[in-house]
């Protein structure tokens, strides 16, 4: 099994969207991949309920690293990409079998 963490934090405006309005459509984005990519085992997406230096975080659980690799180069992946691209100001990723 191998698990991708991913970390942003999100631009205060963008997209025009305040951060909270974003965090939230990027949330609903991110969960609809479960629907469209059959890589994915297991996914959950939180936005923290405390003060935090990140916004948003992503855990999704594939069978195999070949799996996690189709995921990442996937069409309907990249869009979700390309969207989280124009409103995040930083990015951390972490990947490890488990």
């Amino acid at each position: 099994m191998f698990r991708h963490i991913v970390l942003w934090k999100l631009k205060e405006n963008a997209q025009g969207k305040n951060k909270k309005e974003n965090s939230i459509l990027m949330k609903s984005k991110l969960e609809g991949l479960k629907k469209r990519i059959s890589q994915i085992k297991y996914i959950s997406v939180g936005i923290p309920v405390n003060e935090s230096k990140w916004d948003i975080c992503l855990i999704v659980d594939f069978e195999d690293k070949k799996a996690l690799e189709e995921y990442l180069t996937h069409k309907e992946h990249q869009k979700v990409s390309d969207f989280i691209s124009k409103i995040r100001e930083k990015r951390v990723a972490f990947d490890y079998e488990n």
